[in-house]
């Protein structure tokens, strides 16, 4: 059986990514392909401002993903795409219901409370998703409530919510302008935790961080289930700009950023023919600007009425090519208190070519591992070969011009001769006949019989 090939689009504050993956019978993920491009004016805190711009660019990603060896020569015709930018937020609504007497907690319940927490999003924004946060039946908390019974149900549940106009966006520069099928969407928080954090992690309490280019998501889980999410309008883009201030190109102050930057050290260590200036006033403005999203990265977790210590055991799980900064976990580590790790891809992802580097890609493989989980559909297209005989099924003419075709050889149409049509179909029939007999006379040997099978 062929594999299923899913495609994945994402939409980042500075790039935009795409990627192949195949999905076994078994189930298993592949990585097929990756490409990226980035963008600078085009998207704006992870939102689209020139679709045509974007759309031009996902044109040329997908391109190069059919290129490919993997793929070649399937092509995308579909796409999973990720929800993400600074107005991504979640917000907790609570439903409740009464019954008359003692009833069942089915499925279909939990969905119509679902439905209708979903009808109390925000009047200027799209709900993209409605995750259970806490459920009670007669007051009783229940993780699995399928099944109970009870007379009262309270269901506390994570909004999470976009603003409208990034959505349309989305949906011209894909859809309308590449004729890219839309097969499913992930928000993009949600889809990286179910990638990069351990059950243990979900479960004791942890706070993953996206560091991007201009923003910072931040999403907390405590109890296998998602209890804040932000995005903040701050990232590493903002130390960029701080050191053009310098009188630097944004190419060169994201280069030394690069060479020189450490949010811990005051004077950071590099070789010296890296760079000719004063290391140590442009790492003062390195250090400030970290400093400040780092504080804004711990603050949430007060916002969210946790505690880091008692709270949020397994610390803090850093994505993001912002978190590539030198010194940034250590300074994370020091300001909050907790353990921080560099997050990374599972090993149940298979990579077809170890060349692939996975970590600035965590995004984009996320949303095909999102729709590997849910269903998936297949996003691309095998070209059609058709072989086209000119004899029929039976092996006869489907030239209706041709009356004197006998069987494969050149069409007697071209045949040159002053032979009446009859006259060549009578004789080449003969001159053909004459030929089969006398090659039937020299091959037609008769059956071997029984008692001569033991011979040698």
């Amino acid at each position: 059986m062929e594999p299923t090939y899913i495609a994945a689009l994402e939409i980042g504050s500075s790039h935009i990514r795409a990627a192949v993956g195949s999905l076994d019978t078994e189930g298993t993920l592949t990585l097929l392909a990756m490409e990226d491009e980035y963008v600078a004016d085009a998207i704006r805190y992870g939102w689209i401002q020139n679709v045509d711009d974007v759309s031009n660019r996902i044109n040329r990603l997908v391109r190069k993903l059919e290129n490919y060896k993997t793929i070649s020569p399937r092509k995308i015709k579909a796409v999973y795409v990720s929800v993400g930018g600074r107005s991504m937020a979640a917000h907790t609504t609570v439903v409740e219901r009464h019954f008359d007497e003692e009833t069942e907690i089915t499925g279909r319940i939990i969905a119509q409370l679902k439905e209708e927490a979903r009808h109390q999003g925000l009047s200027d924004s799209i709900v993209v998703d409605v995750i259970p946060k806490k459920i009670l039946i007669d007051n009783r908390d229940t993780t699995k409530p399928i099944g109970t019974f009870g007379s009262d149900i309270c269901a506390e549940f994570s909004v999470i919510s976009c603003r409208q106009h990034g959505q349309r966006n989305l949906d011209r520069a894909v859809n309308e302008r590449q004729a890219l099928a839309i097969k499913g969407s992930f928000v993009r928080q949600t889809a990286l935790a179910d990638m990069v954090l351990s059950p243990d992690e979900k479960s004791l309490g942890c706070m993953l961080v996206d560091f991007g280019a201009e923003t910072v998501g931040v999403a907390i889980y405590k109890n296998d289930t998602l209890q804040y999410m932000v995005t903040l309008p701050i990232g590493s883009r903002c130390i960029t700009r701080d050191i053009m201030s310098l009188n630097y190109t944004e190419e060169r102050a994201e280069e030394i950023k690069k060479v020189i930057g450490d949010a811990i050290n005051v004077d950071p260590g590099f070789r010296r023919n890296d760079f000719d200036g004063d290391a140590v006033e442009i790492n003062s403005f390195i250090r400030t600007r970290a400093g400040e999203i780092a504080i804004n990265i711990v603050e949430q977790a007060k916002y969210a009425a946790l505690n880091f210590s008692a709270d949020l055991p397994g610390g803090i799980i850093l994505a993001g090519a912002g978190a590539k900064l030198r010194g940034f976990t250590d300074l994370l580590r020091q300001q909050s208190g907790a353990k921080v790790r560099i997050a990374s891809a599972p090993s149940s992802i298979r990579i077809s070519d170890t060349r692939m580097q996975t970590y600035d890609m965590l995004d984009v493989i996320s949303i095909l591992n999102a729709a590997a989980a849910n269903q998936p559909q297949e996003c691309t297209e095998a070209p059609q070969t058709t072989i086209v005989s000119p004899y029929g099924e039976n092996g006869t003419s489907t030239d209706n011009d041709n009356e004197y075709a006998d069987g494969p050889g050149p069409n007697p149409r071209h045949i040159k001769t002053n032979k009446k049509p009859n006259e060549v179909k009578k004789k080449g029939n003969s001159i053909f006949k004459g030929i089969s007999d006398y090659f039937a006379t020299i091959f037609d040997e008769p059956e071997d019989s029984p008692e001569d099978e033991n011979k040698i």
